[in-house]
């Protein structure tokens, strides 16, 4: 016979990152900065929109560096101490946020730019007239 007043306790178990990957995707109206372990899991993120900041001011450098810093803390907590960095973007704030990184005292094994770049592939749009 079951007792009905029996509590059932569940803990949430954390799981311990030594190696990460940071991706910075930078865009010209914001940042977005997301934390994954070698799968490809989320272990962390932010943006510049996250972080308060509203409008023509998320595409700022300065936006970029407290919503990196704002990441990195949140992956620190799990236990990273190795990142790989890959930056995606044109976006103003590539290099305020691995300064960011740099800051924080992690050690980066690799940098890597995987911006898209077209070999004249579409044909682009027609030419504005004002």
């Amino acid at each position: 016979m079951i007792k009905p007043n029996k509590k059932i306790i569940t803990k949430t178990i954390k799981k311990k990152f030594s190696k990460a990957i940071v991706h910075i995707k930078t865009s010209f109206n914001n940042t977005i900065i997301s934390i994954t372990d070698n799968k490809g899991n989320v272990i962390a993120w932010a943006s510049s929109g996250s972080c308060g900041f509203k409008g023509a001011r998320k595409g700022t450098p300065f936006a970029a560096q407290t919503a990196c810093e704002m990441a990195i803390k949140k992956g620190i907590e799990q236990g990273i101490r190795q990142i790989e960095i890959n930056i995606n973007g044109p976006g103003s704030g590539r290099e305020t946020a691995i300064r960011s990184i740099q800051n924080k005292g992690l050690i980066i094994t690799l940098i890597k730019d995987t911006t898209p770049i077209s070999h004249n592939g579409c044909r682009s749009k027609k030419k504005r007239r004002v």
